[in-house]
């Protein structure tokens, strides 16, 4: 499918004007082009200069011109400020009002290193943001607040003793309508109460199956962008349109709710080669899971020929936020345009994406399903922020508005500090109670049941804390006490974080003796990974071989949820390879690390008394040790096939995406050839060294698994590996390499190698790039039978813990977590759990 479809390009030019018989006049229009000394066109709107308007400090500041290389004309001159600097804007209507930010680094002036906060009086809405860290070469934010007063003042602070910066600005009135104050929160359901008094964030708006629109379609000045890129799988959809002057908006319902473009577009079921249309379209978002967000979700039956034909299902993540839509009875009409709006914390799941999934009920006569349009924005947290955790008044000391103001904001601050002295002392007096008390509080009991045997309850001679896991059952090690994981984390220190992942936070730790630790300490909160907390103590503590991650222990005090691995000296394989300063890795290195990778998905698959699915094998789960030594991690999601007979588990779709195995996501049926496909694209992140999925990236280049079989198949993988390994590389090893990873990355998972095929080829790619000259290999095309050379031994399995029992469930898989996840992802053949 292609990103753009060609009856759109065709007829886009039609319609490419502001609807004029709805178009919106809001009562506040501001749009200001900062540094600028006459009016600057952009999209057909006229910016005015910055210094006709209320700028406050502006003899601290300097305005700056760019050459021909700006992006766009907005984006040609800048206000730079050296020390805090406020607009202010007055406010002829309260209510929700769009602002809209623009920054591009001019050259010539050091901004790109430039670090800056903007905030309202009441909201963060960019904390320490620094192009340095940003991929991209400008940068528009678009934010929806809701302003109370007769003036808004935005305020922009450089950090850190550097500059700020900005290039344009607007401050436009949005209709009370747009904003609901009430949505359905997801996970549980539940109503969602007092939206209209956060802030919020646009980060995704999709016109599904239609063009990119601007303020010249949009009446409110969105912008809406395809959607193509952010499908999971491309052939799962297929675009349709009909005339944007046949939509039909009902009388609770304008433009200004979303253009007609939108809901005369959209994208609908295509075949993913399944055996029944029985399979869902997924979008995927990557998202910061600190927030919780508010999605809107843009429905118009444009494909149905008679009423109540059309009935499917709207997925969010792993909840079902709408079951057996019937579009055309809700709507009342074919062509009629709807909206359904919710509310998702994906803090509660284990990845920072975000999906949205539409599926056919299985009640339909009519296999389909479709989605017009789609917006993301984030929502403003308890610190009143939409970026960290500092709240405004932390970062802002506000100029002198009025007598009153003042006064009012002494008293607000006057009895904050009050107030958090006495929490402060309630707090102490708690804290006092509970290290007098003879038992602290677990969770582990009332919340296993009888998922792991407890044979015998084990006493911290510290703590006094009862663990319910026992330790002569499990071979954990240890238990930990939390006053030793604070004392060797030095209370959690930022300093010593490792990495974030969705399960929790990741510590560097140090014992008394100097024993180093890796500390992860689990969301509380999260049920999620409280079954992933039990996994990999379940998985982790009978297992034990060179290339697998050891878990030294636990602890379970204070409702905390914290595991202790041996320490990784060098951390994970992905920083190896991109997103830091690192040096990179030398091609043989990379061959004995994917060995060693290799020989730990191997022993999981055939060593062990029951087989044992990884289910999230990726470079961030590869981790290396001080000598380079790759051993696999994170255990969370693993599942273990009870039977020898058995060649699939039937389960819930979990794992990541970009490795996820295409036949695991149509199917839900696990096997070991899902971690083959999932090894065979770490294969292609370590040639290329590029995120598995980039959806910046062209169409064609998001998915590098997709990417990088083209160029294989072309027979010049060399042409896209790392530019680092120039020179280094053996033809005949990458060429070996490279047959592995794409028998590794076969649609089908019978047509994939084992792990102990993948391992032989991969020891004899090592072995060609160690040959004293360049190789031609013979001429065998097969990456299951290697002929004519010796190959070092696979390593032999530790049979010390080989006697395994009792790993996991029984064969139903009826753990809570897949149960609650049936709908979990893209292409479910059993979206509803039946």
């Amino acid at each position: 499918m292609s990103c753009m479809p060609l009856i759109l390009a065709v007829v886009v030019s039609i319609f490419l004007t502001r609807d004029s018989n709805a178009a919106f006049a809001p009562a506040d229009n501001y749009l200001l082009a900062c540094g600028s000394s006459q009016n600057v066109t952009y999209i057909s709107q006229t910016y005015v200069p910055d210094s006709l308007h209320s700028l406050q400090s502006k003899e601290n500041s300097i305005a700056a011109t760019a050459n021909s290389s700006a992006p766009f004309s907005i984006y040609q001159f800048a206000r730079i400020f050296h020390s805090m600097a406020f607009y202010t804007f007055d406010i002829k209507q309260e209510g929700h009002h769009w602002v809209r930010l623009y920054f591009y680094p001019l050259p010539g002036h050091n901004l790109t290193s430039a670090s800056m906060t903007v905030v309202t009086e009441n909201f963060v809405l960019l904390n320490n943001f620094s192009f340095k860290s940003y991929n991209g070469s400008y940068l528009f934010k678009e934010y929806v607040i809701n302003v109370n007063s007769d003036s808004l003042i935005l305020a922009l602070i450089p950090s850190n003793n550097s500059v700020a910066f900005i290039n344009a600005i607007e401050v436009v009135s949005v209709p009370d309508e747009l904003i609901p104050d009430q949505a359905v929160a997801l996970s549980p359901v539940a109503p969602f109460n007092g939206l209209s008094g956060l802030a919020l964030e646009t980060v995704y708006r999709l016109n599904m199956g239609g063009p990119h629109l601007t303020a010249l379609n949009d009446t409110l000045g969105r912008t809406w962008e395809n959607d193509v890129k952010y499908l999971y799988i491309n052939s799962s959809a297929t675009n349709v349109s009909i005339s944007p002057s046949s939509i039909k908006y009902p009388a609770t319902m304008t433009p200004e709710i979303a253009p007609h473009w939108v809901y005369a577009t959209a994208e609908t079921m295509g075949h993913a080669n399944t055996a029944n249309g029985n399979f869902n379209i997924t979008w995927v978002f990557p998202l910061d899971p600190t927030f919780m967000y508010f999605i809107r979700v843009h429905f118009c039956d444009i494909v149905s020929a008679s009423l109540n034909r059309l009935l499917f299902n709207l997925y969010v993540n792993d909840d079902t936020a709408l079951l057996d839509l019937d579009l055309s009875n809700l709507a009342g009409n074919l062509d009629v345009p709807l909206y359904k709006d919710f509310v998702s914390n994906i803090s509660l799941g284990n990845s920072s994406v975000l999906t949205v999934s539409v599926g056919p009920d299985k009640r339909a006569h009519w296999i389909n399903a479709i989605m017009n349009g789609l917006e993301i924005m984030k929502i403003s947290n308890d610190a009143r922020s939409l970026s960290g955790v500092q709240p405004v008044e932390t970062l802002l000391v506000l100029p002198h508005k009025k007598n009153k103001i003042g006064i009012i904001l002494g008293f607000a601050l006057g009895a904050s500090a009050v107030l958090s002295l006495i929490v402060l002392g309630c707090c102490c007096f708690i804290a006092r109670r509970s290290k007098t008390s003879n038992q602290g509080h677990s969770w582990m009991p009332s919340l296993y049941g009888n998922s792991l045997t407890l044979t015998k309850t084990t006493l911290s001679r510290k703590s006094g804390t009862a663990s319910c896991i026992s330790l002569a059952s499990t071979n954990v090690g240890r238990f930990f006490s939390f006053q030793e994981i604070m004392d060797a984390t030095n209370k959690f220190d930022e300093s010593l974080l490792l990495g974030v992942g969705g399960f929790g936070r990741v510590y560097k730790g140090t014992m008394e003796d100097g024993t180093k630790l890796a500390v992860k300490r689990g969301n509380t909160g999260s049920e999620q990974g409280l079954a992933e907390f039990q996994t990999e103590i379940e998985m982790l503590s009978k297992l034990r071989h060179r290339h697998l991650v050891s878990l030294i222990g636990y602890c379970d005090e204070r409702s905390e949820m914290i595991l202790v691995y041996e320490y990784m000296g060098n951390g994970p394989l992905r920083s190896h390879l991109y997103g830091t300063d690192l040096p990179p890795l030398s091609w043989k290195q990379r061959l004995k690390i994917c060995i060693g990778a290799a020989r730990g998905l191997h022993y999981l698959h055939t060593g062990a008394a029951q087989s044992i699915i990884h289910r999230d094998v990726k470079t961030t789960n590869i981790l290396l040790d001080e000598n380079f030594v790759a051993k696999v991690a994170d255990f969370g999601l693993s599942k273990a096939v009870p039977a020898l007979d058995q060649t699939h588990v039937s389960t819930a779709v979990k794992g990541s995406f970009g490795y996820l195995d295409p036949e695991y996501f149509r199917r839900q049926q696990l096997t070991e050839k899902s971690d083959v496909y999932s090894f065979g694209v770490v294969l292609m992140e370590v040639l290329c060294t590029r995120p598995a999925l980039n959806p910046v990236l062209p169409c064609e280049q998001i998915n590098i698994a997709e990417w990088a079989m083209i160029w294989q198949k072309k027979g010049v993988l060399d042409q896209i590996m790392d530019q680092n390994l120039e020179g280094q590389v053996n033809p005949a090893s990458l060429k070996k390499f490279g047959e592995t990873a794409e028998k590794c990355l076969a649609e089908y998972g019978v047509d994939r190698p084992s792990m102990g095929n993948v391992l032989c080829n991969l020891e004899y790619a090592l072995q060609l790039e160690e040959a004293s000259s360049p190789l031609i290999e013979p001429g065998d095309n097969s990456t299951n039978h290697i002929p004519g050379i010796p190959l070092t031994p696979v390593e032999p399995f530790d049979n010390s813990v080989s006697n395994i029992q009792g790993i996991v469930n029984s064969g139903t898989d009826d753990e809570a977590g897949d149960a609650a996840t049936s709908s979990v992802f893209s292409q479910l053949v059993n979206p509803r759990g039946r």
